[in-house]
């Protein structure tokens, strides 16, 4: 999960005080310490730190907090308000050009994952109603080009490049033009990394800006590399003026500092987090969001929206009336799960919903947890997972068999399954609300 290790702890912090029906100066004190702590083990930049333990323990002494009948939840709204805050406020869209294309310079270190944040840029603006073309302009690294033409391959998106040509600028203004030519209203252009930050890179990135004049120019940074890449997105932004930053490998880095600390450090907002390795796993960076689900709050507006994309509606309503007339099967559950695995790892799914991630951490709910029940669906026959009641001890037997578990991992399923229908009876058994 995103920033696991700092949520942890930053809501174990907020646990200890939420329900506190008294706090004294020393009590703020106490918790600003542990609050520190936390960040500087989150490899947040300590300036940042600092300056929001200044913010948080000024607000906290106040006299309206301190003899506030609820002073513990006081606190907790105080220390979620300063991380939105912290993280950018409110969220930053991309610019676009209105009088024509928009141009997207990538820029970043080499193994930043910036070719990749191309392609999923692209993804995301073509389900937007967008026509990208894709520019390969990294010619030194081996097989850049090569890699920017299969996601491109993948995605079904073009991708333009000049065979054999070293001018950055050439190609740059060619894909423009062959954009005008073809009616791609967005460019984006994928620049050669390096593996430090140095003047030649510099140079050259700085002329294809000149060039091209970008609308937006975002720096990705490598999540996973925390105090360092605040000292590469400082260096890009004092040469190119970046417009704001994509955050890579956001799910890899429990600790979460560089994004903690990006925004306060270059003063250019989080535009995009990318948190996983699919093609379609890139969010745009909400402040308010992302508070919540560091102090454990959930992120419910997330999760309707991933499902809305997920789940065909017309799925939706059948489901729904099956649920209704009590005609829901085994068949049906298998078709949810499914769509519930589309949602992305069910970690990040569970630290969406309120409270909820928390509480199940220790529990065996992942996703080999779901390939386990999967596979004992698929070994059961239509008849069977329309009617689990035929299932008797040898037809257990064979699924237990034919899905590679034990018997009684087939018993604990029905088991679940029978309570699941219970449960969603109750739940549907009123009147339908109309909004």
């Amino acid at each position: 999960m995103v920033f696991e290790g700092f949520s942890e702890k930053i809501q174990g912090i907020m646990k200890k005080i939420r329900g506190k029906s008294r706090i004294t100066e020393e009590d703020v004190k106490e918790i600003a310490r542990e609050i520190k702590l936390a960040l500087l083990e989150a490899d947040v930049n300590f300036k940042v730190v600092k300056d929001f333990i200044a913010k948080v323990s000024e607000k906290a002494m106040g006299q309206d907090v301190l003899k506030s009948l609820t002073p513990g939840q006081q606190v907790v709204k105080i220390v979620h308000e300063e991380l939105i805050e912290l993280l950018g406020k409110t969220p930053s869209k991309l610019e676009f050009n209105p009088n024509g294309i928009t141009v997207i310079l990538m820029a970043g270190l080499q193994g930043s994952g910036k070719t990749t944040a191309t392609g999923k840029i692209a993804n995301l603006l073509r389900k937007q109603g967008k026509n990208p073309l894709m520019v390969a302009c990294d010619i030194y690294r081996p097989a850049a080009i090569t890699q920017l033409q299969v996601l491109g391959k993948q995605l079904n998106i073009p991708v333009f490049t000049i065979d054999g040509s070293k001018d950055v600028v050439e190609i740059a203004n060619g894909a423009i033009r062959q954009a005008k030519a073809k009616g791609n209203d967005v460019v984006i252009i994928d620049t050669a990394g390096r593996l430090h930050v140095d003047e030649e890179l510099m140079e050259e990135i700085y002329r294809l800006k000149n060039a091209v004049n970008p609308t937006e120019i975002l720096l990705v940074i490598d999540a996973m590399t925390g105090q360092d890449a605040l000292n590469v997105a400082t260096a890009f932004n004092e040469k190119l003026e970046i417009s704001g930053i994509v955050m890579s490998k956001l799910d890899g880095d429990t600790r979460g500092g560089a994004a903690l600390s990006a925004k306060a450090v270059t003063g250019k907002p989080i535009k995009f987090a990318s948190v996983g390795e699919k093609l379609s796993d890139l969010e745009p960076f909400y402040p308010d969001r992302m508070a919540s689900r560091i102090l454990g709050m959930g992120d419910v507006l997330s999760l309707i929206e991933k499902a809305q994309e997920t789940f065909e509606e017309e799925e939706a309503i059948k489901l729904e009336k099956k649920l209704r007339e009590a005609t829901f099967t085994l068949e049906d559950f298998l078709s949810q799960m499914q769509q519930v695995k589309k949602l992305g790892p069910i970690s990040q799914v569970l630290g969406m919903i309120p409270g909820l991630g928390s509480q199940l951490k220790d529990l065996p709910i992942d996703d080999k947890a779901i390939a386990r029940v999967e596979a004992i669906v698929l070994s059961m026959t239509k008849k069977e997972r329309e009617r689990p009641d035929i299932i008797n001890a040898s037809r257990k037997k064979r699924i237990a068999a034919g899905s590679g578990m034990q018997v009684q991992d087939v018993n604990r399923l029905l088991k679940q399954f029978d309570e699941m229908k219970k449960m969603m009876k109750q739940f549907t058994s009123g009147k339908r609300r109309h909004y």
